[in-house]
């Protein structure tokens, strides 16, 4: 294995790559290290009594700058709000949550709506005065949301107010983001007010903590929880994750060098990443606003509201998932300079929540070779990114890898079988230690002591191996490879070659329970358009050119999309329940 992964990698790398290093490896503790330094304006700042909204506030731009400086763009509505007003708004609300609403240091706020210019107002709002932040997809069931309103201790929800009707049934008391048209003056547990009014009505002055049972204690410190973001539970059940006001702290200060080290500060950028998850609550909900950029705010993802997007607001920089890459691969034809869906602004593009697979950057770089991108790689559980690319000139040389270790970050890899580190292209877990890493799983110590290790380290969960020269390349989830017949097989692996076919939107492979041989993989292929005549043979016999015997796809069903999470990530054990529930009622059948 080593050997196949060193030659893989150094074909991809010609020979201006060979002294781009962004990570050095320690023989002697097997530890790989960030060689990027923080510069003096990015260093994490060590003074215990500082909150995350406080951070983010002090880095807006000058007085006479935020009154002109656009934060944020509506892109349906044209709406905008500057610095100036997004940091009044936040103030406003701060005080209104406060005094309005009695809301006060350690009450968890449990947050349910899509995208809005509100979102980040109340992130940080609620931040500032130490309430700790929870938050949670709109398309979550109503039983999702009650369990994690549970969970989570919520004191208070805020709801967008088509959602409300999903909160009513928790008891916990709402205030709705913008007055709902029909009312509600039949709940109790519904406030009058909405979120949009109380910014309204509350003057935006600095928080005074005058009463009598408050103490300069109760102040919001780094130590302090200030988040429970659930993870995905792709792979199992979902875990709220607690992340401290440090590791928001600390991750801003790394987006702020991220944002100056790649020359991106000037860029605008195009949000249609949700804000409940981690990648777009560092990004657009609060690290961005550290850079003194432009944001132009999608409600939620759609192919062609980005185009117009994109063309309207002359969007410079969009971080997004792999199935918005490959929707733009797929569709690159309807593209044309200077008509719909002009993408001759963007520069930019970076890729993360989910692996990238090498054909499908080897697509995109084809069929959009002005616009630079940048896989990387990030977990709940490290408050985000955790490697990146520095400049597309590291990213073009090593076509699969997800970048270097970012500044602060430690990495290793580990030998699942014995706990050993290992070296340069030898595959094990991932293992990571910075101080963004998660402080806990929220009432669940077993879980806790599992993934984090009693010095600190982070174990991803993932297989991935590093170059001679520091750069991470993802394999697969430990827990989502295919055992067949003593084999190990990398669903990522399969579902990269898929995609490289023409006529396959999207594809899946899992593992179908097989008495012979433990497991065999199947794909689920969503066909592109005019494709129909796209069969199981075809499939099976295309990927059996370019993989070996064992790893061949054995099974294959044809379905209208892929289930995925908000992130992009395929919601495996959906298809595997339902892999394995058709296979069983066949064998029935027999």
């Amino acid at each position: 294995m080593k050997e196949s992964y060193r030659t893989e990698a150094a074909a991809s790398r010609d020979s201006s790559g060979s002294n781009l290093r962004p990570s050095s490896f320690d023989k002697s503790t097997g530890i790989y290290h960030s060689v990027h330094q923080l510069g003096k304006h990015h260093k994490i700042p060590t003074t215990p009594n500082l909150d995350t909204a406080t951070f983010v506030l002090s880095q807006f731009p000058p007085h006479h700058q935020a009154e002109l400086r656009v934060a944020l763009i509506d892109s349906a509505t044209n709406q905008r709000l500057t610095y100036a007003q997004l940091n009044r708004s936040v103030l406003s609300l701060a005080s209104g949550l406060y005094h309005a609403l009695g809301i006060r240091k350690g009450e968890v706020i449990f947050v349910l709506s899509p995208n809005s210019l509100l979102y980040p107002i109340i992130c940080l709002a609620v931040l500032s005065i130490g309430a700790v932040l929870t938050t949670a997809n709109p398309l979550n069931t109503d039983s999702e949301i009650a369990k994690q309103v549970s969970d989570s201790g919520a004191k208070l929800a805020i709801a967008a107010p088509d959602l409300l009707n999903k909160l009513i049934p928790t008891g916990v008391h709402t205030i709705q983001t913008t007055r709902s048209p029909e009312g509600n003056d039949d709940d109790d547990d519904v406030y009058e007010l909405s979120i949009e009014e109380l910014i309204s009505s509350c003057d935006p002055v600095e928080l005074i903590r005058s009463d009598t049972d408050e103490t300069e204690l109760n102040r919001p410190t780094q130590s302090d929880t200030a988040a429970i973001l659930y993870s995905s539970g792709t792979t199992g059940t979902s875990k709220g994750v607690v992340l401290t006001h440090s590791n928001l702290i600390s991750i801003m200060a790394l987006l702020r060098w991220s944002v100056d080290v790649t020359r991106a500060e000037n860029d605008v950028y195009l949000c249609f990443i949700p804000m409940f998850h981690i990648y777009g609550l560092a990004f657009f909900g609060l690290g961005l606003f550290c850079c003194g950029t432009t944001t132009v705010l999608m409600e939620r993802y759609d192919l062609n509201a980005m185009l117009k997007a994109i063309q309207t607001h002359h969007v410079t920089n969009i971080p997004a998932v792999p199935p918005v890459i490959l929707g733009l691969v797929k569709y690159a034809g309807r593209f044309s300079a200077g008509g719909v869906g002009d993408l001759s602004s963007l520069r930019r593009v970076s890729s993360g929540a989910a692996p990238l697979g090498k054909e499908l950057i080897e697509g995109f770089r084809k069929k959009f070779p002005w616009v630079e991108l940048r896989p990387g790689y990030g977990l709940t559980e490290s408050s985000g990114a955790a490697t990146l690319f520095v400049s597309e000139k590291e990213a073009k040389v090593r076509p699969g890898s997800c970048g270097g270790l970012i500044p602060g970050f430690c990495g290793r890899i580990v030998d699942v079988d014995n706990g050993m580190s290992l070296g340069p292209y030898k595959v094990g877990e991932l293992w990571l230690k910075s101080p963004t890493v998660m402080k806990e799983y929220l009432g669940k110590r077993e879980a806790t002591v599992e993934t984090v290790s009693g010095d600190g380290w982070l174990k991803t969960g993932d297989l991935c191996y590093f170059d001679e020269d520091g750069f991470l390349y993802v394999v697969d989830r430990i827990k989502e490879l295919i055992k067949h017949n003593g084999y190990q097989v990398a669903p990522a692996e399969l579902e990269a070659i898929l995609l490289a076919h023409p006529n396959v939107l999207d594809t899946a492979v899992v593992p179908v329970e097989d008495e012979e041989v433990g497991q065999i993989p199947m794909a689920y292929v969503v066909r592109a358009g005019g494709a129909d005549q796209l069969s199981e043979a075809q499939v099976i016999q295309y990927v059996a050119r370019q993989v070996a015997p064992y790893k061949k796809v054995r099974k294959v069903d044809f379905i209208n999309a892929i289930p995925r999470s908000a992130a992009g990530k395929i919601l495996r054990k959906e298809l595997v329940l339902q892999a394995n529930n058709k296979h069983q009622n066949i064998n029935s059948r027999l």
